[in-house]
């Protein structure tokens, strides 16, 4: 009987095999492939040596795809994807001061009542003192209160004005 030999050429046929050795392939020198996973795939011989099903252990595997067909196995799952949003935020994520506008003046002069008309068509009528002379079509960044007086302006949302600069 040669259950020793059979045994032993078992044994060092399992020791090539866990120690990462691979035959060459095209010329290629011998070299340790990393191992990806720490559990059998069905694309991968049992650690026995012995096949389910009585296929030769050292023939190409049924799958294709694991360490012993020469191709790197897949990556591991990662993080889940995000899904795409279901419709807008419901609160801004940029934040805007309410203080803080900018847009032509519509009405301009020396003052104190200017008209201003911000990009999105809001027409507002501010009153504000010793602030200088504003042509009309100048672009500006205007500081605005609460309407304090009763001050007529004109048509637009009333404030007050309390800066004015000018925008290139």
């Amino acid at each position: 009987m040669t259950y020793p030999r059979t045994a032993a050429a078992l044994a060092v046929l399992l020791a090539l095999s866990g120690a990462g050795c691979t035959p060459p392939e095209n010329g290629d020198t011998v070299s340790e492939r990393p191992q990806t996973s720490a559990t059998p795939s069905a694309s991968s011989p049992p650690p026995s040596g012995l096949s389910s099903g009585g296929a030769d252990p050292t023939g190409p595997s049924a799958g294709g795809g694991g360490p012993s067909s020469g191709r790197p196995a897949p990556p591991p799952p990662g993080l889940p994807t995000l899904r795409p949003p279901t419709g807008p935020p419901d609160k801004p994520s940029d934040l805007r001061r309410s203080d803080l506008l900018a847009g032509r003046i519509s009405r301009g002069g020396s003052g104190p009542c200017y008209g201003l008309t911000t990009d999105d068509g809001t027409e507002y009528a501010l009153y504000g003192e010793n602030l200088g002379t504003w042509p009309t079509g100048s672009w500006v960044r205007v500081t605005v209160g609460p309407a304090s007086g009763t001050a007529e302006c004109g048509p637009g949302i009333r404030k007050d004005l309390l800066t004015i600069t000018r925008v290139s």
